[in-house]
């Protein structure tokens, strides 16, 4: 067997910085308890080993449970501001892991949409990104989770206003692609800010040419990333087979049959985790 990784896979810069600030706080606070608003990233070894040296997780709406002057991680995905007010009311020490690439964007939905322009930010309603960008607008914003809903806007109440349009860091390509075309046909005063993070676009280019050398592909990651959910939609369309795992024990029977075997990774997956996948695939019969 010939195991291919795809060129770019892994840990982006902004999960790797979170867990790096988690690491740290866990280090420097002994005997206080720290805190992270939902999980800090979508890996659960990772949370298991962070869990492990203390770490607590609690989601926004238990934040009253927190205790006052605790240490609280602010995840990479960012929150809404009126969380941030809620833990400074309690005296928490604030840990801001938020990715810069997700910082920038609630800086510019809070800039633009409370002005007269108007900003329409494409992604995932229910993804803690979103929620927390979602957070920093003004009244006049919109959410679209795909090219259906952008069809179906009403575009006359905005003919009066400057249009921005971005979008999630980890949103599909091509699809803000489809969107930012329907959105040009029907405003002659729309300005399109491409807030994709390039590693999303690094990681499909660069799974493509994957798919493209071999007999299957192996995305590993979270069950709940957003971006390893994409990369296997990806390998889908464009290998004869493919599959999506979260550890070397999920991996599938006919892979290890296999000729050709790629690896691809979402950007919450550490090196450890895909190098057990490949010494799983080359030593399973031991």
């Amino acid at each position: 067997m010939e195991i291919l990784f795809a060129n770019v896979m892994g840990f982006c810069f902004g999960v790797r910085r979170a867990v790096e600030l988690a690491q740290k706080s866990l280090n420097e606070n002994c005997g206080k308890k720290v805190y992270s608003l939902g999980p800090l990233i979508h890996n659960e070894k990772v949370l298991e080993a962070l869990k492990q040296k203390g770490l607590n997780i609690i989601e926004e709406n238990d934040i009253e449970h927190i205790e006052k002057e605790s240490v609280v991680i602010i995840r990479a995905h960012g929150v809404a501001p009126k969380i941030i007010k809620n833990l400074e009311e309690k005296k928490c020490v604030i840990v801001d892991a938020t990715c810069p690439r997700v910082k920038a964007s609630q800086k510019m939905v809070e800039r633009y949409s409370s002005d007269n322009d108007f900003v329409i930010l494409t992604g995932d309603k229910n993804h803690g990104e979103v929620i927390g960008i979602a957070g920093y607008a003004g009244k006049n914003f919109a959410l679209i989770q795909d090219l259906n809903e952008a069809l179906k806007m009403d575009f006359d109440s905005l003919s009066d206003k400057n249009v921005i349009l971005l979008s999630q860091t980890t949103y599909n390509p091509v699809e803000f692609e489809q969107i930012e075309k329907v959105f040009k046909n029907r405003f002659s005063n729309l300005a399109v800010l491409n807030t994709i993070c390039p590693a999303t676009n690094e990681r499909q280019n660069s799974l493509l040419e994957l798919c493209k050398k071999v007999d299957g592909v192996l995305v590993i990651g979270g069950k709940n990333s957003a971006n390893t959910k994409r990369l296997f939609q990806t390998a889908l369309k464009n290998c004869k087979a493919a599959a999506h795992i979260q550890s070397k024990n999920e991996i599938p029977a006919d892979f290890f049959k296999m000729e050709k075997v790629g690896i691809t990774a979402g950007a919450s997956t550490p090196d450890e985790i895909i190098m057990d996948v490949k010494n799983k695939l080359y030593n399973h019969d031991e």
